[in-house]
C-alpha cells in the first residue's frame, strides 16, 4: 500500500469538494492485517466481527478483535464521558475526544498487534468520526477526516467493511436487543431519526468517493449470507497472502 492515497469528501451542505492527500503506511510497518467495520446503528458490526475473527483463527491466525471508543484505559474514560446522556458537549469537543480515544487505541491495541503480525478487527473507525461527527453532526468533514488521519499517524484499513441498513431497521434491530427500550441509555441514541440518515447518507458519499477502499454488503439480508459477503471481502485481501477463507 505505498504512495500516496488522495481522500475526497463532499460536505453534504456545500456543492464543494474539498481534498486531503495522505500517505498510506509503509508494508514495513505493517506486518499484519487491518479490517475496519463501519455502519450505523443495529447494522450488526460486533456480530459479524466475532464471525470474521473465527473463521479467520480457524486458518491459523492470529486476531486481535477492538473497538471504538474505548479500546483503552483512557479509552474507556473517553467512552464513558462521550455516551454520557447527561455531558454537554459541543460537537467540535465530541470530535476531539473521539480523535483522541483513536490515537490511543493505534498507539497501544491496532499497530503493537499489526507489528505483530495479527490481524485486527475494529468494530469503527476513522469513517465512523466522518460520518457521525461530520456528516450527522454538520462538521466539516474534510477537518474531521484531517484530524482522524493525524491523531492514527495515517494508518489506513485494508479494507473496511460497510455494512448497510436502512434506518428504521437499524433502530427497531436496537430496540430488539434492547439497547433503545425505553429511555436512551446514551447520547448518541438520544439522537433524532434525521441524525441518523444523515450518518447513513455520509456513510455512502465515503464509499462512492473511494469504492476500491470499501466492501459495500447489505446488512439487510440473513446473518449467514452477510457474513458469506464480509468473508468473500476479506478473502480479496488475503489473496496475496495464498490464503481462503472456507465457507
Amino acid at each position: 500500500m505505498g504512495g500516496a492515497v488522495r481522500t475526497h469528501v463532499r460536505h453534504p451542505a456545500s456543492d464543494g469538494e474539498a481534498e486531503i492527500a495522505t500517505v498510506s503506511p509503509s508494508p514495513a510497518v505493517r506486518r499484519g492485517r487491518f479490517l475496519a467495520l463501519e455502519g450505523g446503528e443495529g447494522a450488526g458490526k460486533s456480530t459479524q466481527a466475532e464471525r470474521l475473527a473465527d473463521d479467520l483463527r480457524r486458518l491459523g491466525h492470529e486476531v486481535v478483535v477492538t473497538r471504538e471508543p474505548g479500546a483503552t484505559t483512557v479509552g474507556a474514560a473517553l467512552r464513558q464521558l462521550l455516551l454520557d446522556p447527561d455531558a454537554q458537549l459541543t460537537d467540535r469537543t465530541e470530535a476531539l475526544l473521539y480523535a483522541a480515544d483513536r490515537a490511543e487505541h493505534v498507539a497501544r491495541v491496532v499497530r503493537p498487534a499489526l507489528e505483530h503480525g495479527a490481524v485486527v478487527i475494529t468494530d469503527r473507525y476513522v469513517d465512523s468520526s466522518v460520518a457521525y461527527q461530520g456528516y450527522g453532526r454538520g462538521l466539516d468533514p474534510a477537518i474531521v477526516l484531517q484530524l482522524s488521519r493525524w491523531a492514527t499517524g495515517d494508518l489506513v484499513p485494508d479494507l473496511t467493511v460497510l455494512l448497510d441498513l436502512p434506518v428504521a431497521d437499524g433502530l427497531a434491530r436496537a430496540r430488539a436487543r434492547g439497547r433503545l427500550a425505553g429511555a436512551p441509555t446514551d447520547r448518541i441514541e438520544a439522537e433524532t431519526r434525521a441524525f441518523f440518515e444523515r450518518i447513513r447518507a455520509g456513510f455512502r458519499q465515503l464509499h462512492d468517493t473511494a469504492p476500491e477502499r470499501y466492501a459495500l454488503i447489505d446488512a439487510a439480508a440473513d446473518p449467514d449470507e452477510v457474513a458469506a459477503a464480509v468473508r468473500h471481502a476479506v478473502q480479496q485481501v488475503l489473496a496475496g497472502d495464498g490464503e481462503v477463507l472456507s465457507a
